[in-house]
């Protein structure tokens, strides 16, 4: 597991096994804490960045796969993007797990590019943050 802090920007690198979803759970609770969110909406990413991280997980299929998880702190939004290389195709964007990530999220999306498959997940920052 390797780690970075580069301004408003967290990135942790994790093996693709659900062993380290805690790990990500906690980062995001800690972030979102830091950042002003209520209790409600902290809650809401950590499902969140457990179903997205879990999509990953699963089309990853193999250990030793380093799963990619980027926290961008904007102006306006905090942006989660957790991805893997060399990944298999993630499920039907109608499946649960999409539904699930499209009610706790701002916005959601997926892209696969240059063999690097990514979920992206937005979500405004409180207007108390300062």
């Amino acid at each position: 597991m390797t780690h970075a802090v580069e301004g408003d920007v967290l990135v942790l690198d994790l093996p693709a096994t659900p062993v380290f979803l805690p790990v990500l759970r906690t980062a995001t609770a800690g972030l979102a804490t830091r950042l002003n969110y209520g209790l409600d909406a902290i809650e809401d990413l950590r499902v969140a960045v457990d179903e997205a991280a879990s999509l990953i997980l699963t089309a990853a299929q193999d250990p030793t796969t380093v799963v990619n998880c980027r926290f961008d702190v904007t102006t306006e939004d905090l942006v989660i993007s957790i991805g893997a290389s060399d990944i298999g195709p993630l499920p039907d964007r109608q499946s649960f797990d999409w539904r699930v990530l499209d009610a706790l999220a701002g916005s959601v999306s997926a892209e696969t590019s240059g063999g690097l498959t990514t979920v992206r997940l937005s979500q405004r920052l409180p207007d108390n943050f300062a």
